[in-house]
């Protein structure tokens, strides 16, 4: 039987309702200037650009208040490798949610639905083993 107090209480569970507020400020950032920006550029520009910014703002909330760790060289360079694989993976599923005929201003929500929970794995791994 799982104690629901003790996991609430456990680190894990509080870096992972941590890592959903950042990711959702992230992606809110993220969406919002790609509907901004694909108003007039191409999708795929558009995606690549809000990715790019909210990545700046991802790495900083991630580091001082998900993991409540410094940013070093270590940490930042597995961020941007973790978030490399995320951005092909956001580009894969947004070009085949595009190529069977979602709408471009809805294609990016399955694509953090599917894509997110990846990412939270693999930058935990980074936050955790750099030290």
């Amino acid at each position: 039987m799982v104690d629901i107090k003790a996991l609430i209480k456990s680190d894990a569970f509080k870096e992972f309702i941590r890592f959903c507020i950042v990711g959702v400020i992230a992606t809110a950032i993220h969406y919002g200037i790609y509907l901004l920006l694909n108003l007039w550029i191409n999708v795929n520009v558009a995606y690549t650009l809000g990715y790019a910014i909210s990545f700046c703002c991802n790495l900083f909330l991630t580091a001082k208040f998900t993991f409540k760790k410094e940013i070093t060289t270590k940490r930042t360079g597995g961020f941007i490798l973790c978030h490399g694989v995320n951005y092909l993976l956001h580009m894969l599923f947004l070009n085949l949610f595009l190529w069977i005929g979602v709408a471009e201003q809805w294609a990016p929500i399955p694509v953090y639905c599917l894509v997110i929970p990846i990412n939270f794995i693999l930058v935990r791994t980074v936050f955790k083993r750099f030290n």
